[in-house]
């Protein structure tokens, strides 16, 4: 008889929800980015959009995403069970922003963090974090909320610059590292070329390997550019034991 996949069977199992809660931070790029970095390493994953208006996984990358309604538990809970239909596949959500609260309470109410703590389901969460006063605070309203039930990576994205001051004196950087805290670097990728590669509507490879063939219509340095900085934001993925 054939055996029947399980969490408690299959503790591989591993959800990444891209959050931070603030808008404008990176978190749709961030999301982009970590589903061109499965597809490029041959790793199976499933993406969820939680953004009505301005889905981003499911503009970029539609063949791998699906939409996924913040405020409807029976929605929110397919990111759960499909970890069950398929336990080696990762399960990337890129959550809208002001989605802190409903996320918090379908898990609450639903037991995730208990069913996870027995079944070896393991919840990543990528606080994305500009430079400025307010994401330091919500990184520690989920520290506050979360402590050691979560599996945290922050992503300092130097979107607005590369100093990260406020985070390292507030003690909250001190504090994630203690709770086991990875830590991304995503350096800042020209306007430019992420404007043609947005108007496009192109993933990163295409727009990286097809030139002027593709609607980006990168030149040959701007892909250079691209390049560049996919390498050294996939070397800092990979430091976060996807």
């Amino acid at each position: 008889m054939e055996q029947i996949p399980t969490l408690e069977s299959s503790p591989q199992a591993h959800v990444h929800l891209i959050g931070g809660e603030k808008g404008g931070v990176g978190k749709s790029l961030m999301s982009r980015l970590l589903a061109q970095y499965f597809i490029d390493h041959d790793i199976p994953f499933l993406g969820f959009d939680t953004d009505r208006s301005h889905g981003s996984l499911m503009r970029f990358y539609a063949g791998y995403a699906s939409p996924v309604l913040i405020d409807r538990y029976e929605a929110l809970d397919t990111i759960i069970e499909s970890c069950v239909d398929q336990p080696g596949r990762r399960v990337l959500v890129d959550l809208a922003a002001q989605t802190h609260e409903p996320l918090t309470k379908w898990m609450d109410e639903s037991g995730v963090l208990d069913l996870a703590d027995v079944s070896g389901l393991a919840i990543h969460y990528w606080h994305v974090m500009d430079s400025g006063r307010d994401s330091v605070d919500l990184l520690k309203r989920l520290l506050d909320r979360f402590g050691h039930r979560l599996r945290y990576v922050l992503v300092r994205n130097q979107l607005r610059g590369d100093d990260f001051s406020q985070l390292e004196q507030s003690g909250e950087l001190e504090r994630a590292i203690g709770l086991g805290a990875k830590v991304v670097n995503i350096k800042r990728l020209h306007d430019a070329v992420v404007q043609k590669i947005d108007a496009a509507n192109s993933s990163f490879w295409a727009a990286k390997n097809t030139g002027n063939a593709t609607g980006a219509k990168l030149g040959l340095m701007e892909r250079q550019r691209l390049k560049l900085w996919m390498n050294h934001a996939y070397a800092e993925i990979a430091g976060a034991g996807v």
